[in-house]
Order: structure tokens, then C-alpha cells, then sequence
């Protein structure tokens, strides 16, 4: 069971909020009582889903690219001016990449890189000060490509890694001083990432490999984000073959590394082929 009352007027700002798993965080805190600040590229997308999130004087919408540090910063500062602190920062903003890493162009690495891990550790580090007075939770969203890479997602496994070492040592820094940090490691999840995924130009895929009607639904991940944090948890893996990979990546490395390439291969279109 949560405590559905934790979250009542905490102030919870969450990255990549105009879709999949940040739209159904938001609004699932928006339900739960908090604070909602929405982050995302297009602010028009957010304003005219707001009313779904939270009542108007529950929700903040804000423009933001988190590949810009400008950006991150203003983030910060919008969400205290209007509710005086914050308590939870979810960093959910992303996106994914499919293609082999000997016809890809650089640039493509970095900008996963950008999004996944710089736009993480720069909305982290102008919220730290905040988080820390109110004995705040940080959360990264990652993925279990995060644990145990994927192949033709070498950009995407990077960051995921990077982001989870990254709050790994933010956690240990902080660990007299009442921070909660989260990783946060979904399966496959009903989204719009995969359509978004770069290919190896830097151009967005814009079809999904994968059956989404048989994955976890974003409202179902949310609801697994903030029984977490409600239990104020450091490490969350979500679906049974998601911790069976990480388990098996642990003992078995090059037999998950096997059978990671079998599942890969019978992907529609797949890399290999």
C-alpha cells in the first residue's frame, strides 16, 4: 500500500512532462495533492494538458530544454518563486536512439548524452540547494538499459549508465544529510519514445518496434514511481524481466550478453539484420 498522503502540498517538478511516463506522474501527483511543475520543450502542449494535472493554483507550467543549463536554472528558480521550495525532482526528461554504432554519427551519441545525462545533472545541481532544506527526493528515470546495455542503443545504454552512476554517488555524498535520491529503472513502457528514437542521421525513427499494447502502461509506471518514493526508497526495478536481466547481468554476463542479442534480433527491422 502507498501513503497517499505524502505527497499532499509537496512541490514535485518533473522533466518531459507533456507525454508517457512524466504526463502520468504529473498527473497522478496532481490527484495525490501536491504541487506539480511541469517541464517540457513546448509550453503550449503543457498548458493545454494542465487542467487534466492539477487545479490552477496546483500547477506550474514551464518551458524548458534540459540540454540548456539556462534552462534547468530558470526551471529552479520559476518553481520557488511560485511555491517556495521544492521537495521532489523527478528528471524524466529523455529520449532513445536505434542503430548500430559503426554507422552512426557522433553527434547522435551526444545528444542523448545532452538530454539524458547533462539535462539530469543540471536540473539536479540548481535544485540541490532546495531539495537539501526541505530533506528532498532527487529521481532518475532510467531504464534497465541502464543495468544491462542494449545493443543499437549504445548512445542510450551510455547515458542511462552515466545518470545511474551519477545519483549512485550523489546519494553516498549525501547520506548524513537526509537527501533521498531514487534511480528509478522502468522496463518496456507504453510510449512515445521509441516513434521519437534517433536513427543513425539523427533522425527520428518514427515507428515503434515493439508491440506497445503489451507493455507496462505509463499510468502503471507512475504509480510504481510514487510507491517509491513514498517509501523513500534509493533503487526501484520495474517488471519481472527487468530485474531478472539485472540479475542475470551480475552472474552471467556473457550469457546475458547472448541472450540480449537473440531478443534484439527478432525486433521488426531488426539492427542486425
Amino acid at each position: 500500500m502507498m501513503d497517499t498522503a505524502y505527497f499532499r502540498d509537496k512541490v514535485v517538478i518533473v522533466t518531459g512532462a507533456s507525454s508517457g511516463i512524466g504526463l502520468a506522474s504529473a498527473r497522478l501527483f496532481g490527484r495525490l495533492g501536491a504541487r506539480v511543475v511541469m517541464a517540457a520543450r513546448s509550453l503550449e502542449k503543457m498548458q493545454a494538458l494542465a487542467a487534466g494535472v492539477a487545479p490552477a493554483d496546483h500547477v506550474l507550467c514551464v518551458a524548458c530544454d534540459v540540454t540548456s543549463e539556462a534552462d534547468c536554472r530558470a526551471l529552479i528558480e520559476a518553481a520557488v518563486a511560485r511555491f517556495g521550495g521544492i521537495d521532489i525532482l523527478v528528471n524524466n526528461a529523455g529520449i532513445s536512439m536505434r542503430a548500430m554504432f559503426k554507422d552512426l554519427d557522433l553527434q547522435v551519441i551526444r545528444r542523448l548524452m545532452d538530454v539524458n545525462f547533462w539535462g539530469t545533472v543540471q536540473c539536479t545541481k540548481y535544485a540541490l540547494p532546495y531539495l537539501l532544506a526541505r530533506k528532498g527526493q532527487v529521481v532518475g528515470v532510467i531504464s534497465i538499459a541502464g543495468y544491462s546495455a542494449l545493443p543499437a542503443r549504445t548512445g542510450y545504454s551510455a547515458s542511462k549508465y552515466a545518470v545511474r552512476g551519477f545519483l549512485d554517488t550523489l546519494r553516498i555524498e549525501h547520506l548524513k544529510d537526509g537527501l533521498g535520491v531514487l534511480v528509478f529503472a522502468p522496463g518496456y513502457t507504453a510510449s512515445n519514445v521509441r516513434n521519437a528514437a534517433l536513427t543513425a542521421d539523427g533522425s527520428p525513427q518514427g515507428e515503434t518496434p515493439l508491440d506497445e499494447g503489451k507493455l507496462m502502461s505509463a499510468e502503471r509506471c507512475a504509480a510504481c514511481l510514487a510507491r517509491a518514493l513514498a517509501r523513500r526508497r534509493s533503487v526501484a526495478t520495474l517488471t519481472l524481466l527487468g530485474r531478472a536481466t539485472v540479475w542475470a547481468h551480475r552472474l552471467f554476463p556473457r550469457l546475458t550478453d547472448r541472450l540480449t542479442y537473440r531478443y534484439i534480433a527478432r525486433e521488426t527491422n531488426s539492427p542486425f539484420s
